[in-house]
């Protein structure tokens, strides 16, 4: 009533209840101030969900509904998958199952799209590795196979599959050269031809413009169907991540892959399969051995959303081998393979063709089981002793003793042994006459069979004064997934994660 100045409160907005609201405001902040203030009206008129459009920032001030028709503006689109700001998101009743239902539901599994579990409908699979590692040659290879219809490595698609390679890296010419030096069964060519359809070096980034010039392409290459996979390589050069930051930021990283990624799959294919080619961080060799997808920029939002990870490493810089290693959410694991392309050909190759430098990775190895063998009686005695520590101060006092090396060394060698669960933690300090901790993310360090003193007694009969020892037991533990301290179950128990001490 009275337009966009006038109070909310002297119009009726109770026809809305119950409805799914879209807010176009004009172009402007008067126009913006009253969408928003439209939009709490809905909300508490009952309405079911509340959006506001977000206008083009190429257009011009004022600019509104009226305005885009006169110009031929695709409306349709807009109004279907413009950005939009979210007020209230519609609300639906939570799916549940009771164990009964779960038990004797013997329906039959969806199909892998790449089996065995690498790439499951609606899935998620991130591809990660170092620049010129190799990524993109590995995946052009392997995204040809599957257009064929044909095994690659052992990763099976389930028949011919629909890909869209969204890519931003090699030029037209470059990619055409590729391609054609992908070696294919003559007797599957033909599947491929169709099935797989490439975009040239992008110069763009997947922000909402370019979601909508994606969806189209993807739509026109396979009428009424869509993709079964869709590879984005890589994500950095594609990288929206809102005003929330860069690639590194775990927020940023969510919008990303909630916004850009999620909107690309459903307009297109809500069960399509999704390949994101990621850059790893830079890590030294040893500790990519011990956790590798670690190294994946952004690690901690994409470990928690994927299903499935896969790592491109080449563990020796003077061989041409290749170690692909596998993370899965929907299966059980897969082990690590070595790789090599011979003749132009991708194929695996057997360890003992690989074992460079085995002597020296041995030596390697011995070391850095010592120094968790000399860290974890050091963590005991000292306890005895009535010492704590939490992990930089451990570093700090032991810098250069008992040649366990430098503070970030033996910082590096905690945080091993406590993802592999020989380290766990205590936040009950006072409950053994200790100092209170300080603002920590753990805790202090605790080893099995750990003890500090406890209160003196006297022996009745004899009267000599008898040192106790209270035994410690840990709180928290490590999440050797996430990273996450989480609180312990069961402190009497500990539980190693390493396969020979399962």
């Amino acid at each position: 009533m009275n337009g966009a100045r006038a109070p909310v409160d002297k119009t009726d907005w109770s026809p809305l209840a119950a409805k799914d609201v879209l807010i176009w405001p004009d172009r402007d902040p008067p126009g913006w101030d009253y969408a928003e203030n439209a939009a709490r009206a809905c909300v508490q008129a009952g309405s079911r969900s509340v959006a506001i459009l977000v206008p083009p920032a190429d257009k011009p001030e004022k600019w509104d509904a009226a305005d885009a028709v006169a110009e031929g503006f695709d409306v349709k689109a807009f109004i279907a998958q413009g950005e939009r700001r979210i007020i209230k998101a519609p609300t639906s009743p939570l799916a549940t199952f009771t164990l009964g239902q779960l038990l004797d539901d013997d329906s039959p599994l969806p199909e892998d799209l790449i089996g065995p579990r690498v790439l499951t409908p609606g899935g998620l699979l991130v591809f990660g590795g170092a620049p010129k590692v190799g990524k993109s040659d590995f995946l052009l290879s392997w995204l040809a196979h599957m257009a064929a219809g044909s095994d690659f490595l052992g990763l099976r698609p389930s028949r011919p599959l629909r890909v869209f390679y969204l890519q931003a890296e090699v030029q037209y010419h470059y990619l055409r050269e590729r391609v054609k030096a992908i070696r294919l069964p003559a007797s599957r060519l033909n599947h491929a031809r169709d099935n797989f359809v490439a975009t040239p070096h992008l110069k763009m980034v997947l922000d909402d413009e370019g979601v909508q010039r994606v969806i189209p392409a993807i739509e026109a290459a396979w009428p009424g169907t869509g993709a079964d996979v869709i590879a984005i390589d890589p994500i950095r050069n594609l990288f929206d991540g809102g005003d929330a930051g860069g690639e590194n930021d775990n927020a940023a990283m969510l919008f990303f892959l909630s916004q850009r990624i999620e909107r690309l799959r459903d307009a297109v294919n809500p069960d399509a399969g999704i390949i994101l080619v990621h850059h790893t961080r830079k890590l030294g060799k040893r500790q990519f051995e011990e956790d590798p997808f670690q190294a994946l920029a952004g690690a901690g939002s994409l470990r928690g959303y994927y299903s499935t990870g896969m790592l491109l490493f080449r563990p020796d810089e003077s061989c041409t081998t290749h170690q692909l290693i596998f993370e899965l959410r929907n299966g059980p694991g897969l082990p690590s393979m070595h790789v090599d392309k011979v003749g132009g050909e991708w194929v695996e190759v057997q360890a003992s063709e690989r074992l460079v430098m085995q002597e020296y990775g041995e030596r390697l190895d011995a070391e850095r089981k010592r120094k968790c063998d000399v860290i974890l009686e050091l963590i005991f005695n000292e306890a005895a002793e009535g010492r704590v520590y939490m992990a930089n101060q451990f570093a700090e006092a032991f810098e250069g003793k008992a040649g366990l090396g430098a503070q970030r060394t033996i910082n590096d060698r905690i945080s091993v042994l406590a993802t592999k669960g020989y380290i766990k933690f205590f936040r009950n300090p006072e409950d053994y006459g200790l100092p209170p901790l300080a603002r920590t993310r753990f805790g202090y360090l605790c080893v099995e069979g750990m003890t500090v003193p406890g209160p003196e007694r006297i022996d009745e009969d004899t009267g000599e004064v008898i040192a106790t020892a209270l035994p410690v037991l840990p709180t928290h533990y490590k999440c050797p997934q996430t990273g996450a301290a989480l609180p312990v179950e069961d402190p009497t128990v500990w539980i190693y994660h390493e396969e020979d001490n399962q």
